[in-house]
């Protein structure tokens, strides 16, 4: 298939995607047209690969095959195509459209012209008998399909729009639903630390601890304990600056104390200008808690290994001594019960080392 021809394709299909709206004025351009010419039928035509569309109502719907269509020729002339009679042109004149009772004999259609120069279809008038227009007919005929085109591209643009729209809105409510249900709080502010938007976790935190109600356009001294105060401010200053800032804290939260993870960013526009702080507190009491427990288990580990390594070992390695005094003195010969002692006293010597190794490897 051509590449010029290809590109028609494509521009005629982003027109029969689209859902007509202004179907009135499509309308009342096709009687115009009627009017102006003195034919008792028109219709606006695109032409698809193999098939002729008609706009009917909201939108175009097939009407017959392209290789029998008068619109089809249209799309081989930058000017109005003129059929006088049906009957007489070799092109047209076997088509079914001409040769049942009561067929077309009169044609006239002005293309479609889009403005990167691709026909797409016509704007046509047609009529049971032979006809003919004259030159201002042909001029009002090609004006009024210039108006279709026009109002397609609209239509088109408008379609696109829409469908713009709703991928950002339905974008727009799954961040939304996001931001919302997090347990994390995210608050936005301007350059003047004023609350641009806020989430559910946010208004219930500020509520519960300090019985304020949020409010858009709200200054943080409003909301903020002074005791945080000048962190606070200190910290969103520096993420104005383009730095980002996070830190552990303990807050009191009315008369529970948590513990959370903050942190300030700065906030961007698309062209990447900073236009405010976005902030964000988690609340990370249960991991601090782990923490905590961890580190006693280690110390617990550290007093066990301790014990293991000076006080058990101590007296094992006095006693291994002494074993191997008697042995330097060949009482083994004499009392042979003494290697069974050693042998023991070796295997609760190597146990120890492997509780001591074990317990330094998980404090490590």
């Amino acid at each position: 298939m051509p590449y010029q021809e290809l590109k028609r394709l494509e521009a005629v299909n982003r027109f029969l995607r689209i859902e007509i709206d202004k179907q009135q004025e499509f309308r009342e351009i096709v009687q115009l047209a009627m009017n102006i010419c003195g034919t008792a039928a028109g219709q606006i035509s695109l032409i698809g690969e193999d098939t002729e569309y008609i706009l009917l109502n909201n939108g175009f719907i097939p009407n017959s095959g392209r290789d029998e269509s008068f619109c089809h020729y249209v799309l081989e002339s930058n000017t109005v195509m003129i059929v006088a009679d049906a009957q007489l042109d070799p092109r047209l004149k076997d088509y079914p459209a001409v040769t049942r009772e009561a067929g077309i004999r009169f044609y006239a259609g002005a293309p479609l012209t889009t403005q990167d120069g691709y026909r797409l279809g016509s704007l046509c008038v047609i009529d049971q008998k032979p006809g003919s227009l004259t030159q201002i007919q042909m001029e009002m005929l090609q004006n009024l399909a210039e108006q279709v085109i026009q109002l397609l591209e609209l239509e088109s643009n408008l379609h696109f729009v829409k469908l713009q729209y709703l991928e950002a809105k339905r974008r727009e409510l799954k961040m939304k639903a996001f931001f919302e249900n997090t347990a994390s709080s995210h608050l936005l502010l301007d350059k003047e630390f004023k609350v641009v938007a806020y989430n559910k976790a946010v208004r219930d935190f500020i509520k519960l601890a300090y019985g304020v109600d949020m409010q858009v356009g709200m200054e943080v001294k409003h909301f903020v304990n002074e005791v945080y105060m000048a962190d606070f401010i200190e910290n969103c200053a520096r993420a104005l600056t383009g730095e980002t800032i996070t830190h552990e804290r303990l807050l009191n939260i009315g008369t529970q104390q948590a513990w959370c993870m903050l942190i300030y960013d700065p906030a961007r526009n698309s062209e990447g200008d900073i236009i405010g702080v976005s902030f964000n507190s988690t609340d990370i009491t249960g991991q601090v808690k782990q923490q905590q427990i961890a580190l006693e288990q280690r110390s617990k580990l550290n007093h066990i290994a301790y014990i293991q390594s000076h006080e058990f070992r101590k007296p094992v390695a006095t006693i291994k001594g002494l074993i191997y005094l008697l042995e330097m003195d060949n009482h083994y010969k004499s009392h042979p019960l003494l290697q069974t002692i050693k042998n023991n006293i070796d295997l609760v010597d190597g146990k120890i080392s492997e509780i001591t190794n074990f317990t330094v490897v998980n404090t490590a």
